[in-house]
């Protein structure tokens, strides 16, 4: 049967057509938008679960198309691109369900790219501290010398040819710090000197970038160099959307490249837990799956069916290549909101007495987990200590964003708890809960962290030594780091990569923060004016990529190159010197590079 599906944007609603070339009588369209769909006209809505829809359409004649005109249905709410609409439709008929044809999806490739004057300096990202010329170069076609296993098979997967004629030396020099390096350059040989196996893989990285950015036109001087943050990382949300673990080491391959050392795992969330746990195995066998029959509908584009999990080969893989790329890997469980997924999959994590109404930012009636359940820590107890077990760098991401306006206003069992241990506020109860799950973790040595929310409350909130991640901008950041806490700044506004990199309609991505050019990801600064008090509370950067938008794993690759060059710069140069034309400047330096590594970038970002 040939079905035939067609959207477009028309101010802020969407004017879709099906067609057939057969009869279809009263089939259901399902879908889903990015908030809670609405119907302007040509058919009746019969079911909304978060941003997923069903609508009654008329019967479709042979030949025949169905027109149909949506919006998303919150007050102010506009629809900005190609990514706002509907994703995995498909039709629900008597004889079973039918998938349409998918629109064009992701970055388009056929974007003419812009050509600027090259860079006035090293072609390195990041930045080295200095970079001390000694004029002219020397043509080389790669490297001899004291090659690790794990660099030679980096350079194997990204297709970037290492192994040559001119000789590299390693001296190792015990009063450099860890990460620390220098690179001298002359005609006959490469010298580098570094303390730590870290530090010489960094060296190497950048000996392997600059063949690739020179043409092999390696410059003659002397490079010294050193991190400015020892954490530099980059966030995945492989919730809404699963993830190959082949798509995650392709990731970590361009993170070491580009010497960020931190992947911040995100594979839970209010559609899914996605990480197979031996002591709540309904959690993620309910949830790995989501689409037509399963526990969670085909929310953000899952289709009839889509989804997966990771057992634990496939963590073991991931780490297993972090480490070589010497990369550590942070996972989040994300609690008490996002939590819908859970909620589902577990009985007891709600108040069966509950009569609120608050909804999700997402659209979820019920995502939020209740502190004042026993089942709650029953549940929550063994789960981080399975997971915190899995990873070795001990660091435990609990979430605690979004609570939606209302959390717990309607449980009585919250209202007791409230008055036992003398809480106010929303804020209040969940600032107990994750000092409480904070305090847990402490007892077997492993430290918290949790989105800038979680020092809210009355009674300082989550405390005991949490890194806390600053997102919706820097102030919260601030203020956390002046009550003692560690600090990862991942302002939306400039490193959230899931953001469109502009306001042209046909591009494809988010926009509630802003729209993220290329020049918006160097400008600002992790330690603002006047906060330099707390410069030493300032202890990363990270980019964040959330995947509502995201249905194939590739779409991700142009959302992130170029813009990941300028979070490598700003996690690492300790000048923090590249401005916005610099940095376009090595992206179109870098454009061979991701070319030839298979690494899709935006053309015309």
């Amino acid at each position: 049967m040939t079905l035939t599906f067609d959207a477009r944007i028309v101010g802020d609603e969407i004017h879709c057509g099906i067609g057939s070339e057969i009869s279809i009588a009263a089939p259901v369209f399902c879908f889903s938008l990015m908030v809670k769909p609405g119907v302007v006209s040509g058919g009746t809505l019969l079911r909304c679960y978060a941003g997923y829809a069903e609508v009654l359409l008329p019967d479709i004649p042979a030949g025949g198309v169905a027109r149909l005109v949506l919006r998303h249905d919150r007050e102010g709410f506009a629809v900005h691109n190609r990514a706002w609409l509907p994703a995995g439709g498909y039709l629900r008929t008597k004889a079973g369900c039918l998938t349409l044809p998918g629109l064009v999806q992701g970055v388009q490739g056929d974007m003419p790219p812009r050509v600027v004057a090259a860079f006035k300096g090293l072609p390195l990202v990041p930045q080295p501290t200095e970079w001390q010329p000694a004029g002219g170069t020397v043509q080389v076609d790669g490297f001899s010398g004291a090659l690790s296993a794990p660099l030679l098979a980096l350079a194997t997967r990204l297709n970037l040819p290492l192994p040559g004629a001119l000789p590299v030396t390693v001296e190792t020099v015990s009063e450099m710090a860890r990460d620390a390096y220098e690179i001298v350059i002359d005609r006959s040989c490469v010298k580098i000197r570094a303390n730590a196996e870290a530090g010489v893989f960094s060296a190497w990285i950048s000996l392997l970038t600059l063949l690739q950015t020179t043409a092999g036109a390696l410059p003659l001087g002397r490079i010294v160099d050193a991190p400015r943050f020892g954490y530099r990382g980059q966030h995945l949300d492989c919730a809404r959307h699963f993830y190959r673990v082949e798509t995650i080491l392709r990731l970590l391959d361009l993170m070491a490249l580009l010497k960020l050392n931190r992947f911040h795992w995100h594979f839970a969330d209010d559609e899914a837990f996605r990480i197979e746990v031996d002591c709540a195995p309904d959690l993620w066998r309910k949830t790995a799956f989501r689409g037509e029959h399963e526990m969670i509908p085909g929310v953000y584009g899952g289709g009839i069916r889509s989804g997966g999990s990771y057992s634990k080969a496939d963590v073991a893989r991931v780490l297993q290549r972090a480490q070589e790329l010497h990369i550590e890997v942070v996972p989040e469980i994300e609690i008490p909101a996002h939590s819908h997924a859970l909620i589902k999959a577990v009985p007891g994590l709600r108040d069966p007495g509950d009569i609120g109404e608050e909804v999700s930012v997402h659209g979820y009636l019920d995502n939020v987990i209740n502190p004042a359940m026993p089942t709650t820590w029953d549940f929550l107890h063994p789960l981080m200590a399975e997971i915190a077990e899995m990873f070795p760098l001990r660091l435990l991401h609990l979430g605690c964003d979004e609570a939606p306006h209302g959390a717990w206003s309607g449980s009585p069992a919250v209202a007791a708890l409230k008055k036992r241990e003398g809480l106010q506020t929303a804020d209040d109860v969940q600032g107990w809960m994750m000092a409480r799950l904070a305090a847990h973790l402490a007892k077997q040595g492993i430290r918290s962290a949790a989105w800038e929310e979680a020092a809210k409350g009355s009674n300082g909130g989550i405390g005991h030594d949490a890194l806390l991640f600053s997102w919706t901008g820097q102030g919260a950041g601030i203020d956390a780091a002046r009550r003692g806490h560690d600090v990862v700044m991942c302002p939306a506004q400039h490193v959230y990569f899931d953001m469109a990199h502009t306001g042209d309609t046909g591009d494809w991505g988010a926009a509630w923060a802003a729209f993220v050019a290329l020049e918006d990801v160097v400008a600002w600064q992790p330690v603002p004016k006047g906060a330099e008090d707390v410069a030493h509370r300032i202890v990363g950067v990270e980019g964040c990529f959330w995947s509502e938008f995201t249905t194939c794993d590739r779409q991700i690759e142009p959302m992130l190159a170029p813009r990941i060059l300028g979070l490598a710069n700003k996690a690492w140069d300790l000048r923090d010197r590249l401005d916005g034309t610099g940095l376009r400047a090595l992206a179109q330096a870098y454009a061979p590079l991701f070319d030839q590594m298979g690494w899709q970038r935006h053309k015309a970002a």
